[in-house]
């Protein structure tokens, strides 16, 4: 179910209000212009949600979830995708007819949908050439935005003045596949054997693609910025966080990371991490200066606290946050950027939490140097 989803991804990006800024690694979200960052993440931060919950653990498990990825998607199935605001595909069918080859006719079906846009165009067709990721546009809905309202969603189309959303996306799906291949070397040079999964299984890799992106636009409102269900991400031109390429790289990294916590045994982080999260909770409350050495992000709510541990978003916020941190230190090592102390070297729960994450989605690789004694 599309709205199911509303999952929270207010990321590692900082939601900055006119008269504030921050930085990814330290801000405050406005709870009245993000309601921190529920976006994406559904559940807004704040609303009190149990609405998060329901979203992420109230519905049936989708067996698609549970099997590898999927073929590559065919002409048929990629029409209804790229055209899910059309109510007849006969002009599209008539400008890429059948008795063009196979993949002629599957560009000609990304130049009809970018129409006007060439740039554009080349961009989404790579996108689904070289990493079976479709880019296409979200189906018209009202959906439920909590305490916020009812929010009309419209498809939009990322061409002209808002190409560079799709063009930001676009760079996040390359920086994901050059960062898997460098993580995998590094475990590789470094004779890591792959660590079993929490549950003694061999883990399954943290999946980027093949996905469905679905481009659409809020009405009378910026949230949500983002939301993810059933290997889809649907992305707001006007969502308050998706306002540089860092910003949208990053909210993409933690909403597919709840796309991949789904996909592991019907929500992996409740059952591996929840003993951890409920454990600092029990501790620190909402106390923000109990709080800091845990988090695993900066981003703090307005009124409220830590984004990964603020009422109402769950353990599995604080997965997917916990998730963004790994990949912003292991892209720190691998490629020498600014580095900030390790998570795993804080309190021995951080160290716990992390090897969980770091086995389960990452195949035991960890090019972060071990903590000094």
């Amino acid at each position: 179910m599309r709205l199911a989803a509303f999952v929270a991804l207010a990321v590692g990006a900082v939601a900055c209000t006119p008269h504030q800024s921050a930085s990814p690694a330290s801000g405050v979200a406005d709870a009245s212009v993000d309601a921190t960052r529920v976006d994406a993440r559904a559940s807004d931060a704040g609303a009190g949600t149990d609405a998060s919950r329901e979203a992420h653990l109230g519905e049936p498990r989708d067996a698609a979830l549970e099997v590898e990825a999927p073929p590559v998607p065919t002409f048929d199935e990629l029409l209804p995708i790229l055209f899910a605001e059309r109510t007849t595909s006969a002009p599209i069918l008539a400008a890429c007819p059948g008795s063009l080859p196979g993949d002629a006719r599957v560009r000609c079906l990304y130049d009809e949908r970018y129409k006007g846009d060439p740039k554009a165009a080349g961009i989404a067709h790579e996108l689904f050439v070289k990493w079976h990721v479709v880019a296409g546009v979200e189906v018209a809905h009202t959906m439920n935005g909590g305490y916020r309202g009812m929010i009309r969603i419209e498809p939009a189309v990322p061409v002209g003045e808002n190409r560079h959303h799709l063009e930001w996306v676009a760079g996040a799906i390359r920086d994901f596949d050059t960062f898997f291949a460098e993580l995998d070397r590094s475990r590789a040079g470094q004779g890591r054997p792959v660590a079993p999964s929490a549950t003694g299984t061999s883990p399954k890799p943290y999946r980027f693609q093949p996905i469905t992106l679905r481009f659409m636009r809020s009405i009378a409102a910026r949230t949500p910025a983002a939301y993810a269900h059933d290997w889809e991400v649907a992305y707001n031109f006007v969502g308050t966080l998706n306002i540089s390429a860092d910003a949208v790289r990053e909210t993409m990294f933690h909403e597919i990371f709840h796309l991949n916590d789904a996909a592991h045994g019907g929500w992996w982080s409740p059952g591996a991490l929840g003993g951890v999260f409920d454990a600092v909770v029990k501790k620190c409350g909402t106390g923000i200066p109990c709080l800091e050495p845990y988090s695993p992000n900066g981003t703090i709510v307005r009124g409220g606290t830590y984004y990964s541990f603020q009422p109402g978003n769950g353990v599995m916020e604080y997965a997917a946050e916990l998730a963004l941190r790994y990949y912003r230190e292991q892209r720190a090592a691998l490629r020498n950027l600014a580095k900030v102390k390790p998570f795993k070297c804080g309190p021995p729960e951080n160290a716990r939490a992390w090897a969980l994450m770091r086995d389960e989605f990452f195949a035991g690789a960890d090019a972060v140097p071990p903590c000094s004694p």
